[in-house]
């Protein structure tokens, strides 16, 4: 009897213990979710005259925030990663993937024959496909969770071999939730270069909805726009895009995360203030989320690294097609060209030849188009999107001085936490410049 009640009681404590504890992780992410903004499009004061076109089909973050937040909660209730031992840590993230990689190539052929006016009883004909999809979705849907905190708990760690922690816990904690990401409807005026407006709208609008309300908001406002894929949001959670591509879901987890790390610093804080902050924030980012990504691998799954594919291409670069060049043709130097597209066309705004620039885009667009590269348009609201991740040299970002101005930094500081640590604190351009020329 005596054992009995030790048993007993060490279980109530137990219990005790996980109920204060989840407690204190709802009150945790409730403070957080109010606080972080992370890189959410910020409001100007364009925002409400796109907004009579795009309300009725914005993304909804409060009910997505809340999803997440109680998908959180029940992780940590139910103690994930800790329920399974070390050694089934990668087979979960692995068979995550794997299902991952199933369930977005059942798609296709259901998609398929539904297009095929010849297929008469197309609910019949598709019937096992979606079956087979359904068993997937929720067989992915029970291994998100885990996979999810794994690699939380991953990362985190790397963090912590960084010095990003305090004591050794990532402040904020890092929480993401794979999804379906929202589109980005960015507006830029036409006379130059300039992100004023960015509106997040439902992933599942069609390519000629995309193109109509694009064309709207354009005519109606003179201004430039243009419908982009987002890879991650920094809500709290933070929203990463469902991909079966490990490296750059760690990179942008922790690019996301970073966000959120800058969202109680000044640099996070004024985020939308002034276009040269915006880009200081994305390009510290994504200077953080590529280092820690790739250390994440290296300890823990040092087998991928060799066949890795390549970094950001989901978030920052237009899809690539199969060339058709000849062997002997010179290889064609994405970043090199966009850099001479986006400097030309700088020099024709401030000319004041907006037409002419709009006319030069639309021909360098078609060059990409014959190399490969599929942009679906070339304008000033591209540039004002792409140009801002400025991590790498050359590419959308032309002759801005603050992409090279925040790779310098980067470059003589002692690490990377000493890098973020330093440049969050910053609300100038001018800091930034000050503190690379000491």
């Amino acid at each position: 009897m005596p054992n009995e009640a030790l048993i007993v009681s060490g279980y109530n404590h137990r219990m005790l213990y996980k109920t204060i504890w989840a407690l204190d992780k709802i009150f945790s992410i409730l403070i957080l979710a109010i606080v972080i903004t992370g890189d959410l499009p910020r409001l100007t004061a364009q925002t409400d005259q796109v907004r009579g076109y795009t309300r009725a089909i914005e993304f909804d973050y409060p009910t997505w925030t809340w999803d997440a937040f109680w998908s959180k909660i029940d992780q940590s209730t139910i103690g994930a990663p800790y329920v399974f031992d070390r050694g089934s840590n990668k087979p979960i993230v692995f068979e995550y993937l794997r299902t991952t990689d199933e369930l977005s190539r059942t798609d296709f052929p259901i998609e398929k024959i539904f297009a095929d006016p010849n297929t008469t009883d197309k609910e019949a004909t598709t019937a096992h496909l979606r079956t087979q999809r359904d068993e997937l979705a929720q067989r992915q849907a029970s291994l998100a969770p885990f996979a999810e905190s794994i690699l939380q708990s991953q990362v985190t760690n790397v963090l912590a071999d960084l010095g990003l922690t305090t004591g050794g816990q990532a402040i904020p904690p890092l929480l993401y939730r794979s999804s379906p990401t929202p589109l980005a409807l960015i507006v830029s005026p036409r006379d130059h270069v300039e992100q004023t407006t960015n509106i997040s709208i439902l992933p599942s609008l069609t390519l000629d909805q995309q193109i109509k309300l694009e064309d709207d908001v354009a005519k109606s406002l003179n201004v430039s726009t243009l419908i982009v894929p987002v890879g991650g949001i920094g809500v709290y959670p933070t929203m990463v895009m469902e991909t079966t591509d490990l490296s750059w879901m760690l990179n942008t987890i922790a690019h996301e995360w970073t966000h959120n790390y800058l969202g109680f610093r000044p640099l996070g804080i004024n985020y939308g203030t002034t276009p040269e902050l915006r880009t200081m924030n994305e390009t510290t980012a994504s200077i953080s989320g590529d280092e820690i990504g790739h250390l994440v691998l290296q300890k823990y799954y040092p087998e991928l690294l060799a066949s890795s594919s390549s970094q950001n291409l989901i978030r920052f670069e237009p899809s690539l097609l199969p060339s058709s060049g000849l062997a002997d043709t010179p290889p064609f130097d994405f970043r090199a060209e966009m850099h001479t597209t986006r400097v030309h066309a700088d020099e024709l705004l401030a000319q004041g030849k907006i037409e002419e620039a709009e006319n030069y885009m639309e021909q360098r667009r078609q060059l990409f188009l014959q190399n490969g590269y599929l942009i679906r348009k070339l304008n000033q609201a591209y540039f004002a999107f792409y140009g801002a991740y400025a991590d790498v040299p050359g590419g959308a970002a032309g002759e801005d001085p603050v992409g090279p101005a925040v790779r310098a930094l980067r470059a003589q500081s002692k690490s990377l936490a000493d890098f973020v640590n330093t440049i969050g604190w910053m609300t100038s351009f001018e800091q930034l410049q000050k503190a690379i020329q000491k």
